[in-house]
């Protein structure tokens, strides 16, 4: 079974005591750290793969909802307040559950528990045994059929990805993590935030940069035991 990496980001000690607890008692659950405050946070998502945070919301320097709205693609979210008005935000952030203080283990279960579901659906395949080798990208109104042996790699643009073939580059409005679950896994591999690239296009590649078609692109610290396994 796949581990959910998480990190926990709390600045009352005993909420971050119970949360680690809670969270060793979860098989699927992987601890990387835990951050007093959201500003540490981002400087640690910047270079590091996250599948959830357990995020609270009265956090010193940066509020745990203004700091998620500066999240381009966030990982999956649960929020932990003792502050129940702040539910219907969260949910218009799109997270993936709210834990109001204090909540006990079976609560919390409940929670990952839908996190380690969406990551099932996510990871599918198809009922049809039918082989694709496109997707359809949606571009300026229009619907764009894009073949996946003629993608270089793709990059994250903010709220857009922008896709280079050999023969152009398309920009769509979608998440990275969006266009990497209709990727195949054996011809696509994310090697950055921001960043996925063609297997079969990566000319060279050291500890630090990708080589395709002549450009370089940066492998994320999180990312480097993934490129090594090619």
């Amino acid at each position: 079974m796949s581990k959910v990496k998480c990190i926990i980001i709390e600045d009352e000690p005993l909420a971050v005591k119970i949360l680690s607890e809670y969270i060793s008692q979860v098989p699927f659950l992987e601890l990387q750290g835990t951050f007093k405050d959201a500003i540490l946070a981002t400087d640690y998502l910047r270079d590091n793969r996250i599948d959830l945070m357990f995020l609270d919301i009265h956090l010193p320097k940066l509020k745990g909802m203004a700091f998620l709205k500066t999240i381009t693609h966030p990982p999956a979210v649960i929020i932990t307040t003792a502050y129940h008005q702040y539910a219907v935000e969260g949910y218009d952030l799109n997270v993936t559950d709210y834990l109001l203080k204090p909540f006990e283990f079976e609560r919390f279960l409940i929670a990952v528990n839908k996190v380690k579901t969406a990551e099932r659906e996510i990871q599918r395949p198809p009922e049809n045994h039918e082989t694709k080798d496109y997707l359809f990208l949606s571009v300026q109104k229009k619907k764009v059929k894009v073949l996946f042996s003629e993608i270089t790699y793709v990059e994250s643009q903010r709220e857009y990805i922008k896709i280079v073939t050999t023969k152009n580059a398309y920009v769509s409005k979608m998440s990275t993590h969006e266009i990497e679950t209709l990727l195949p896994t054996n011809l696509f591999k994310r090697i950055h935030r921001s960043f996925i690239v063609s297997i079969n296009k990566i000319d060279s590649y050291t500890a630090e940069f990708v080589e395709v078609n002549d450009v370089s692109i940066p492998i994320g610290r999180g990312y480097r035991d993934s490129i090594e396994n090619l």
